[in-house]
C-alpha cells in the first residue's frame, strides 16, 4: 500500500491520497482502512467520517464488481471539500437505477448519491474514475 505524504490540515495546498487497489475482493475493505486513518490525520470531523467511508467502500466495491477492475484510489482534501476517486480499466458509464424492494443489491450509487454532496465520474486514459464530493466543512 503506498500513500502520498499528507500535508497537514492547515496548509493551503491541497492534502492528496493515493492507493493502489488489489484486484480481489479485499479493495474495499484495504480502501475503508487507508481513507479512515487518513481521515484522522487530516481531522476531518467524526460527523462525516461514516458517510465518507460507506461512500468508498460502494465506490470500490462498483469498481471491482463492474468496472473490469479497481486500478487506485485518490483522495483529495481542499477548502473543505473532500473528493473520493476511485479509478477502473471498465469503460463502462455508471448510473443509478431503481433497485427493486426485493433486491439484496443494486443500491451502491444510491447511497452514494444520498451521502455525498454530488458524484459523477470522468473518462481517463485506460478506463474511468469515479468519484464522489464531501463538503467537510472550513479548512482550519
Amino acid at each position: 500500500m503506498t500513500m502520498s505524504k499528507m500535508p497537514t490540515r492547515g496548509t493551503t495546498t491541497p492534502a492528496t491520497v493515493r492507493l493502489a487497489l488489489p484486484d480481489d475482493v479485499t479493495a474495499p475493505a484495504i480502501a475503508r482502512h487507508a481513507v479512515r486513518a487518513a481521515l484522522e490525520e487530516l481531522a476531518v470531523g467524526d460527523q462525516w467520517r461514516d458517510d465518507v467511508l460507506l461512500a468508498t467502500s460502494e465506490l470500490v466495491t462498483n469498481a471491482f464488481e463492474h468496472g473490469e477492475r479497481p486500478d487506485r484510489l485518490e483522495l483529495r482534501l481542499s477548502e473543505g471539500r473532500l473528493v473520493v476517486c476511485v479509478f477502473d480499466v471498465g469503460q463502462a458509464v455508471p448510473h443509478l437505477k431503481e433497485p427493486s424492494p426485493e433486491a439484496a443489491r443494486s443500491r451502491g450509487l444510491q447511497l452514494v448519491h444520498v451521502l455525498s454532496q454530488e458524484w459523477g465520474y470522468e473518462p481517463c486514459p485506460g478506463g474511468k474514475y469515479v468519484w464522489a464530493a464531501f463538503a467537510v466543512g472550513p479548512v482550519a
